[in-house]
């Protein structure tokens, strides 16, 4: 009996993961508001990423069951906090809990996922060299979010978008590697070399 054929869950949680990312760099840059970015991290960063890392999980993939799950835990807390911190804007008070986020606050919540990030980027110099440029300019970019939301420079703002631009599209390449790979029968997009060793 021939074994079926199961997908690829990274062409769906790369997908989620670089147009959520991208859509965020649009309003960074001052050219949309919250609305999408909430809509679209709830569902496509934020559960289409979920359902992906547990994909992940059943293929024995530790790396991508924690990336997808982790981020698409990433953009369903950041919803929320969008939420919260737009609630308290016009209330004052989060259903009479006070829930309370302020920028510092925010600044907290991404440090934590620059350190989770860090620890994933020297992973990805095990794997290839697009996982490592997606990874290593994530790194930079959740970097530049700190000391925009944690010292106040908001002038890194602009670069600190542009670089997730390009981490985006890093994202975009290697879903685009997977599938050219199955349709075209050919590796029509190289994704490179791991620049570490794996093993002894």
């Amino acid at each position: 009996m021939a074994d079926t054929a199961t997908a690829n869950p990274a062409v769906v949680g790369l997908a989620g993961f670089g147009t959520t990312t991208l859509l965020l760099q649009f309003h960074n840059l001052g050219w949309c508001g919250t609305g999408i970015v909430f809509c679209a991290a709830l569902a496509f960063g934020g559960y289409t990423q979920l359902m992906a890392g547990l994909q992940e999980f059943k293929a024995g993939n530790n790396f991508g069951y924690s990336a997808f799950c982790s981020y698409g835990a990433f953009w369903i807390a950041l919803a929320f906090i969008f939420m919260i911190m737009d609630y308290q804007g016009a209330e004052g008070t989060w259903i009479g809990h006070h829930l309370h986020v302020s920028g510092t606050d925010l600044g907290f919540f991404l440090l934590g996922y620059t350190i989770y990030t860090i620890i994933l980027f020297i992973g990805s110099l095990a794997v290839h060299t697009a996982m490592i440029f997606t990874f290593g300019t994530l790194v930079l970019g959740f970097i530049g979010l700190d000391l925009v939301f944690l010292l106040g420079m908001k002038s890194l703002l602009t670069i600190t978008a542009i670089d997730l631009v390009l981490c985006a599209f890093g994202a975009y390449y290697m879903m685009a590697h997977v599938i050219f790979l199955q349709v075209y029968g050919r590796d029509v997009l190289p994704v490179g070399k791991p620049w570490a060793r794996i093993g002894q």
